[in-house]
């Protein structure tokens, strides 16, 4: 079966050996616990789906899916609620998602296209992922090492002040304020001298060919070449990969009661700009989507929550992951759908740009 879901689990396999029955049981237990947010009972089952088996086989079905560790009775004389076991096992069974509506794609596509530059688009995205989740959506920054620069522009402020702007191919867009002595003339030469060593080049080899110019400008252009160029290099040295934008963190707190303490360790820990990197590190693929439920966390203040994150963006352009964070209770199949069409399409404008 070919599937476009790619699910991070932990050391074992689980749940080869449940049969395609006890999986139909475990899917609606799911699907119902989900929806309702209220442990699922046999009779209910029987009644919302179309099993085609007797009462009794769905609750033979259920003792043995309790016993296997997929589903759990939170309290004596209530239904069962899914284990993060059995999570794992709907979401490694889900096989291929499916695809977002037109209508769902139209609105994406109209949400991101009005951005006009990188930290529009990033700002745009996490907005739209925060809503169409209703989780708290995480973007990383792409790295800036594999664009190349597109544009340098150096525009007078004053006789005194200088503003330095860099524009790469992922759209950044970057710019400080120099204070230096200048002429018109002057910049006009630093421009073109500027441009023509760093444009179309990846930023590693911009910012080896500006270093290298230090040596090389006319003395009328030293002052302000020098300092317009040091610039550059901390521009070009920045490691944007090192950087997220969160939104949506007020969805968090409508789950409160879904957390075994209370929801701010969930909250604080999502502040740390580390745990965000580690979180989304190991979405490797733009073409699947992971996913990390509970315990599968490596932080214990986010073991109540799953991670669902796609890459985007291609590793010879740009390369970054974003995604959500929400509590494990979560309609995977519509987050999953949602995460990857999202992805694809921020990969797309980033490309086009």
């Amino acid at each position: 079966m070919t599937t476009e879901v790619e699910a991070t689990e932990g050391p074992d396999r689980e749940g080869e050996d449940v049969d395609e029955r006890k999986l139909q049981v475990l899917r609606a237990i799911v699907t119902d616990y989900v929806s309702s947010q209220e442990p699922v009972g046999s009779k209910a089952l029987v009644e919302r789906h179309n099993l085609g088996v007797s009462p009794a086989t769905v609750r033979n079905d259920m003792a043995a899916l309790e016993e296997e560790g997929y589903i759990t009775q939170p309290h004596t004389s209530a239904g069962r609620i899914p284990t993060d076991k059995g999570y794992r096992l709907f979401v490694d069974r889900l096989g291929s998602l499916k695809p977002l509506s037109a209508a769902e794609q139209r609105a994406i596509h109209a949400f991101l296209s009005g951005a006009v530059d990188l930290d529009d688009i990033l700002f745009r995205t996490v907005r739209l992922l925060a809503q169409v989740t209703q989780q708290v959506a995480i973007v990383q920054y792409p790295t800036l090492s594999s664009a190349t620069v597109r544009h340098i522009e150096v525009v007078s402020l004053s006789s005194h002040r200088v503003l330095v702007i860099l524009i790469t191919s992922t759209g950044r867009i970057e710019q400080r304020v120099l204070e230096t002595e200048h002429t018109a003339d002057e910049l006009s030469q630093l421009r073109a001298v500027l441009n023509a060593a760093a444009v179309g080049q990846l930023s590693s080899l911009a910012a080896a060919r500006l270093a290298s110019l230090v040596s090389e400008l006319p003395t009328a252009l030293a002052a302000v070449g020098q300092a317009s160029i040091a610039t550059l290099l901390d521009m070009l040295g920045d490691d944007t990969a090192s950087r997220v934008v969160v939104g949506g963190m007020p969805n968090l707190t409508r789950f409160g009661d879904e957390f075994e303490t209370n929801v701010r360790p969930v909250l604080e820990a999502l502040e740390e700009q580390v745990v965000l990197l580690k979180l989304l590190g190991e979405a490797t693929s733009t073409d699947s989507v992971t996913v990390r439920i509970g315990r599968e966390n490596p932080y214990e203040e986010l073991q109540a929550t799953s991670l669902v994150a796609s890459g985007y963006g291609t590793a010879l352009d740009s390369w970054a992951t974003l995604g959500i964070v929400g509590p494990t209770r979560m309609d995977y199949p519509s987050t999953m759908a949602s995460v990857r069409a999202v992805a694809r399409y921020v990969g797309r404008f980033l490309a086009e740009g």
